[in-house]
């Protein structure tokens, strides 16, 4: 079987999506510039595992897995887009694409899919029956193949193989 991309972004060394987990410590109205940004937009500070910090972006085009409203105290996940632009201060901010509460019971993985539904860090694959539910970020039954797309998919269990093989729970196709 051939876990290939023929679509051109990016490869199992350059991932589309970086991450970062930790507790959230703080939430606040974010600001642009010299102004507020109507409430529309959170900066969220989360304390890492290993002890530091970072910052969060969290905008209305960000989505949340499963529509959860997050709350300091909450052990979170938040992937960016990973050859976005960056601000390159101390402790790093980053604008947030997708953000899930973490929670013992699923797994999230966030990456482009290549068209035979392998991630692209070749981590994962997905086989996909009538019971899956997929959707656009807006909760619109997705109408076409999710290969060949960003996904968030949602899962409960995998394979021990490499790629480890799921039939996930949800998909969300993050529609460009």
């Amino acid at each position: 079987m051939d876990y290939s991309f023929s679509d051109g972004e990016g490869s199992a060394r350059n991932p589309r999506f970086g991450q970062v987990r930790g507790t959230v410590v703080d939430m606040m109205p974010a600001r642009m510039g010299n102004r507020g940004a109507g409430g529309c937009m959170l900066f969220v500070t989360l304390e890492r595992e290993e002890g530091d910090t970072v910052n969060v972006i969290l905008s209305p085009a960000a989505f949340v897995v499963d529509f959860e409203t997050l709350s300091v105290g909450m052990d979170c996940t938040f992937w960016y887009l990973a050859d976005a632009p960056m601000l390159l201060i101390y402790p790093p901010q980053y604008n947030a694409a997708v953000a899930a509460v973490n929670r013992n019971s699923r797994m999230v993985d966030v990456s482009r899919y290549g068209r035979e539904l392998v991630n692209q860090e070749r981590t994962l694959q997905l086989k996909l029956d009538g019971s899956v539910d997929i959707r656009t970020t807006n909760n619109q039954y997705f109408q076409g193949s999710p290969a060949g797309h960003d996904l968030v998919v949602i899962y409960e269990t995998s394979t021990r193989s490499i790629p480890a093989q799921t039939t996930p729970k949800k998909i969300v196709v993050l529609c460009s």
